[in-house]
């Protein structure tokens, strides 16, 4: 399948950045600009998000790999280090785990490697009954205003013909979320590359817990912690976000995986 994605440009090092449930290739827009020029970020709108394909009907976790394998293999990156924010981090180590030969390394931002009810209450945002579109932009700003990242949803929010739409479908987001939910620690101590994992104190996709239980079941796992930034850290302190992604990739000509 044909993604849609952001492309930095450049000769820096090719690094692939997955964007979560809701989202678009560019929310990584500032990270990209800190990692340039010694890196070249690439951000696909994943499927059913952004100007990527809709009514695919398929929202599992196998679809995901799939499209974002493709996309790696079409663009001759392989390997490459895979940055993964909320359901893209959960991409990102199951196609480490999956498709091994396509990924250098792997930094997983603000996600469990539990996803349902066992760890989280309410493991899906019900959107069933958002608005679709907006009499202009103060209206959409106004409604998003209410969520945790405004301006993060709003950029799926964009002027078509008709008016002011989301570039993604209500019902697709639900399958899409569902399609998130389980338990995935098979995958997670799979993963033989260098990790990372990004975990903010606010969050509420990961506790405390759960991200030291992930360090102990796959150990070599590196966990870095950001104070009051929220699950979407790399909008909140992308300066530290990038610096600290920085200096991971900068030790991996010297890391060894577990067990290697």
């Amino acid at each position: 399948m044909n993604l849609q994605y952001e492309d930095a440009g450049g000769d820096g090092i090719p690094v692939l950045a997955l964007h979560g449930t809701f989202g678009r290739g560019r929310t990584f827009a500032a990270v990209a600009e800190r990692l340039s020029p010694d890196y070249r970020l690439i951000a696909p709108d994943l499927r059913g998000h952004g100007r990527s394909p809709h009514g695919l009907g398929d929202y599992g976790r196998n679809a995901f790999i799939k499209d974002v394998a493709e996309l790696i293999e079409a663009l001759h990156v392989a390997p490459l280090p895979v940055i993964g924010h909320s359901l893209g981090g959960v991409t990102a180590f199951q196609l480490a785990a999956r498709r091994p030969e396509l990924v250098a390394a792997v930094v997983v931002e603000d996600v469990g490697a539990v996803t349902d009810e066992s760890e989280l209450p309410e493991p899906v945002l019900d959107v069933t009954g958002w608005p679709t579109r907006f009499s202009g932009r103060r209206e959409a700003e106004e409604f998003f205003g209410q969520t945790p990242a405004p301006s993060y949803f709003l950029e799926s929010v964009v002027a078509e013909d008709a008016g002011w739409e989301l570039l993604f479908d209500l019902d697709e987001m639900m399958a899409v979320q569902w399609g998130n939910v389980g338990v995935w620690w098979d995958d997670w101590t799979a993963v033989r590359q260098p990790m990372l994992l990004l975990r903010a104190t606010d969050s509420f996709l990961l506790s405390e817990r759960l991200a030291s239980e992930m360090v102990r079941r796959r150990p070599g796992t590196e966990l870095v912690t950001f104070d009051g930034t929220g699950h979407w850290i790399h909008r909140k302190d992308p300066d530290r976000y990038a610096a600290t992604i920085r200096a991971f990739f900068e030790q991996l000509t010297t890391s060894r995986p577990p067990g290697g």
